[in-house]
């Protein structure tokens, strides 16, 4: 097992739960259970899942596109508080990352709790791309495994959507 870190290069001005409630994203496509969204604000695109108990997996691209970002948000209730920062252990295949999550609430759709990690790691969204399933190790809370079936063909989407936008 490899140990890495992920760091926070940039801090996410905004970043919304599901795309389609909110006016600034255009659906792009949709692959394998995911949906791809151009945010015309910030002239890139994100891939999201939303599950059957209306959980949100989220990975994007910040404005400079220098760092890539991961959102896992929920209805259920949690404690999550926003703008709290915590540590947190993700696992993606052999690989396990440390780095932080920031939480979010209430400047996502409504109802709506969760966090976010910021990498530069080109390994970390490889992973992401090709493993089945992400396991997060919250530093208070406890641990979840999210379901990354079909990361692959969408990460491949939402970069031919990231082409699409820089022309705009």
């Amino acid at each position: 097992m490899t140990l890495k870190s992920l760091t926070a290069a940039a801090l996410l001005a905004t970043l919304a739960t599901t795309a389609s409630a909110e006016g600034k994203f255009e659906h792009f496509g949709s692959v394998e259970g995911w949906n791809v969204f151009i945010d015309h604000e910030k002239k890139s695109c994100m891939i999201e899942a939303v599950d059957d108990l209306e959980n949100v997996v989220q990975m994007g691209l910040t404005k400079d596109r220098g760092v890539a970002y991961v959102g896992v948000f929920t209805k259920a209730e949690t404690n999550i508080k926003k703008g709290d920062k915590e540590g947190v252990a993700i696992l993606l295949g052999d690989n396990l990352y440390t780095g932080e999550v920031t939480g979010m609430r209430g400047n996502i759709t409504k109802g709506y709790s969760g966090g976010y990690v910021l990498t530069d790691d080109p390994q970390f969204v490889e992973d992401f791309a090709k493993q089945y399933e992400m396991v997060v190790f919250p530093e208070k809370e406890f641990g979840f495994i999210v379901d990354l079936k079909g990361t692959l063909k969408a990460i491949e989407m939402g970069r031919e959507c990231n082409q699409k936008a820089m022309m705009e």
